[in-house]
Protein backbone atom coordinates (compact mmCIF):
# COMPACT_ATOMS: atom_id res chain seq x y z
CA UNK A 1 0.00 0.00 0.00
CA UNK A 2 0.93 3.43 -0.43
CA UNK A 3 -0.60 6.63 0.64
CA UNK A 4 -0.39 9.80 -1.17
CA UNK A 5 -1.70 13.05 0.45
CA UNK A 6 -2.05 15.83 -2.97
CA UNK A 7 -1.07 19.85 -1.74
CA UNK A 8 -0.76 22.98 -2.91
CA UNK A 9 -3.63 24.17 -4.68
CA UNK A 10 -5.45 27.33 -5.22
CA UNK A 11 -7.07 30.22 -6.94
CA UNK A 12 -4.76 32.38 -8.97
CA UNK A 13 -4.76 34.34 -12.08
CA UNK A 14 -4.12 33.69 -15.21
CA UNK A 15 0.10 34.23 -15.93
CA UNK A 16 0.42 33.10 -12.53
CA UNK A 17 1.88 30.69 -10.96
CA UNK A 18 1.52 26.91 -8.74
CA UNK A 19 3.49 24.26 -6.81
CA UNK A 20 1.72 20.93 -6.66
CA UNK A 21 3.14 18.95 -3.74
CA UNK A 22 2.12 15.10 -3.11
CA UNK A 23 3.84 13.13 0.01
CA UNK A 24 3.74 9.76 -0.12
CA UNK A 25 3.97 7.08 2.49
CA UNK A 26 3.91 3.43 3.37
CA UNK A 27 5.93 1.36 0.61
CA UNK A 28 9.15 2.75 -0.77
CA UNK A 29 8.39 5.37 -3.18
CA UNK A 30 11.78 5.26 -5.23
CA UNK A 31 9.82 2.05 -6.67
CA UNK A 32 7.02 4.06 -8.12
CA UNK A 33 6.97 5.73 -11.56
CA UNK A 34 4.60 8.70 -10.33
CA UNK A 35 1.92 10.88 -12.39
CA UNK A 36 0.04 13.29 -12.06
CA UNK A 37 -3.84 13.98 -13.46
CA UNK A 38 -6.59 16.34 -13.66
CA UNK A 39 -9.75 16.07 -13.84
CA UNK A 40 -12.34 19.06 -14.92
CA UNK A 41 -15.93 19.60 -13.57
CA UNK A 42 -17.96 17.34 -16.50
CA UNK A 43 -15.21 15.82 -17.84
CA UNK A 44 -13.26 12.58 -17.36
CA UNK A 45 -9.66 12.57 -15.97
CA UNK A 46 -6.81 13.06 -18.10
CA UNK A 47 -3.15 12.69 -17.61
CA UNK A 48 -0.74 15.51 -17.27
CA UNK A 49 2.62 14.26 -16.51
CA UNK A 50 4.97 11.46 -15.03
CA UNK A 51 7.91 10.94 -14.20
CA UNK A 52 10.84 7.68 -13.97
CA UNK A 53 11.69 6.65 -10.48
CA UNK A 54 15.09 8.10 -10.45
CA UNK A 55 13.53 11.36 -12.01
CA UNK A 56 15.99 11.47 -15.46
CA UNK A 57 12.45 10.60 -17.32
CA UNK A 58 9.84 13.03 -17.49
CA UNK A 59 6.62 12.71 -19.95
CA UNK A 60 4.11 15.56 -20.33
CA UNK A 61 0.77 15.72 -22.33
CA UNK A 62 1.07 18.42 -24.92
CA UNK A 63 -0.72 20.87 -23.81
CA UNK A 64 1.04 21.32 -20.62
CA UNK A 65 4.58 21.04 -22.30
CA UNK A 66 7.36 24.42 -21.43
CA UNK A 67 4.57 25.34 -18.97
CA UNK A 68 4.47 22.55 -16.47
CA UNK A 69 7.95 20.20 -14.52
CA UNK A 70 7.66 17.39 -12.79
CA UNK A 71 10.01 16.11 -10.02
CA UNK A 72 10.71 13.77 -7.49
CA UNK A 73 12.74 13.95 -4.36
CA UNK A 74 12.99 10.49 -3.11
CA UNK A 75 14.73 11.52 -0.03
CA UNK A 76 11.62 13.40 1.44
CA UNK A 77 9.21 10.78 -0.54
CA UNK A 78 7.58 13.53 -2.84
CA UNK A 79 6.69 14.49 -6.24
CA UNK A 80 6.52 17.96 -7.13
CA UNK A 81 4.15 19.68 -10.22
CA UNK A 82 5.26 23.15 -10.90
CA UNK A 83 3.51 25.23 -12.63
CA UNK A 84 3.56 28.70 -14.62
CA UNK A 85 1.62 29.94 -17.26
CA UNK A 86 -1.57 29.18 -16.06
CA UNK A 87 -4.88 29.02 -18.21
CA UNK A 88 -8.14 29.31 -17.38
CA UNK A 89 -8.28 25.70 -18.83
CA UNK A 90 -6.40 24.68 -17.07
CA UNK A 91 -8.73 24.81 -14.10
CA UNK A 92 -9.60 21.14 -11.86
CA UNK A 93 -8.46 19.01 -9.32
CA UNK A 94 -5.06 17.68 -9.89
CA UNK A 95 -4.18 14.16 -8.56
CA UNK A 96 -0.85 12.52 -7.89
CA UNK A 97 -1.05 8.92 -8.50
CA UNK A 98 1.94 5.65 -8.54
CA UNK A 99 2.03 3.84 -11.20
CA UNK A 100 1.21 0.02 -11.58
CA UNK A 101 3.47 -0.47 -14.64
CA UNK A 102 1.26 -1.44 -17.00
CA UNK A 103 0.78 2.22 -18.62
CA UNK A 104 1.85 5.77 -18.33
CA UNK A 105 -0.88 7.68 -19.75
CA UNK A 106 -3.74 6.06 -18.83
CA UNK A 107 -5.92 6.42 -15.65
CA UNK A 108 -6.41 2.51 -15.24
CA UNK A 109 -2.35 1.99 -15.59
CA UNK A 110 -1.56 3.66 -11.41
CA UNK A 111 -2.62 1.74 -8.70
CA UNK A 112 -2.69 4.52 -5.73
CA UNK A 113 -3.89 7.79 -5.75
CA UNK A 114 -4.01 10.83 -3.81
CA UNK A 115 -7.32 12.93 -2.65
CA UNK A 116 -7.15 15.50 -5.05
CA UNK A 117 -6.24 19.70 -4.89
CA UNK A 118 -8.41 21.91 -6.33
CA UNK A 119 -6.91 24.78 -8.75
CA UNK A 120 -8.92 27.27 -9.85
CA UNK A 121 -7.27 29.73 -12.49
CA UNK A 122 -9.18 33.27 -13.12
CA UNK A 123 -9.08 35.18 -16.48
Amino acid sequence: QVQLVDSGGGLVQAGGSLRLSCAASGRTFSNYVMGWFRQAPGKEREFVAAISRSGRNTYYTDSVKGRFTISRDNAKNTVYLQMNSLKPEDTAVYYCAANGGISLVAVTGYDYWGQGTQVTVSS
